[in-house]
């Protein structure tokens, strides 16, 4: 279980933390939790994911960042740094962090068995109250299976979920998930993994 960085603290001790320690840590509610490194296999699949979905926008409008970016949600106060985010058009700067970004378009989280619940669940919950988001996807670690959430018309959301030799659509910015791209050359994983792989959500208490 992650435990909290330190207890019930304002933004600018958070910004402060992050810049003492030079580790990413997510916040919500005054407190921050540090996000531990990922296997190998977690990192080759966030890279894959990086250069396809590079390689399909191109010089375009929309851009994706790596997993440095902070996305800040406006309306619940989380602070967190998603796999991989799309930008579409200006970036949109928090007041209180410049280094905060709040209108991505499209969201990517690659599942540990430590961070699967929170990214299901209490994560997705923030995410969906950020108006500029069209999309979130869901990257296994374990199977071949990209799951993909598009917001609809009415703000409910569409869950479609893509396996093997499929191609996911990313309507957001009319391009397409190979998902046997985003497997690919992927590093064996010993039999017992590190159950730290990533921060699993706001500390409990």
């Amino acid at each position: 279980m992650a435990q909290p960085a330190r207890a019930r603290f304002s933004y600018s001790a958070y910004l402060a933390l992050e810049r003492e320690t030079d580790r990413r840590h997510e916040y919500l509610d005054g407190e921050a939790w540090m996000m531990a490194s990922g296997t190998p296999r977690h990192s080759k699949i966030k890279a894959n994911l990086l250069i396809q979905v590079g390689v399909a926008l191109d010089d375009g409008p929309c851009q994706p960042y790596d997993s440095d970016l902070k996305i800040r949600v406006l309306d619940t106060g989380l602070a967190t740094y998603p796999d991989l985010t799309i930008i579409c058009g200006p970036v949109e700067r928090h007041p209180d962090d410049r280094n905060a970004l709040t209108n991505p378009s499209v969201l990517f989280e690659v599942l540990s068995d430590s961070t699967e619940a929170w990214d299901r669940g209490g994560k997705f919950a923030h995410y969906r109250r950020i108006s500029s988001l069209q999309q979130y996807v869901l990257v296994n670690t374990r199977d071949q299976r990209v799951e993909v959430y598009t917001r609809q018309d009415d703000g409910s959301w569409l869950f479609v979920d893509h396996g093997p030799g499929m191609a996911a659509p990313l309507v957001a910015i009319s391009a397409s998930l190979s998902v046997a791209s985003v497997y690919r050359n992927l590093p064996e994983e010993p039999a017992t993994e590190p159950t730290t792989e990533q921060s699993a959500g706001p500390p409990e208490g």
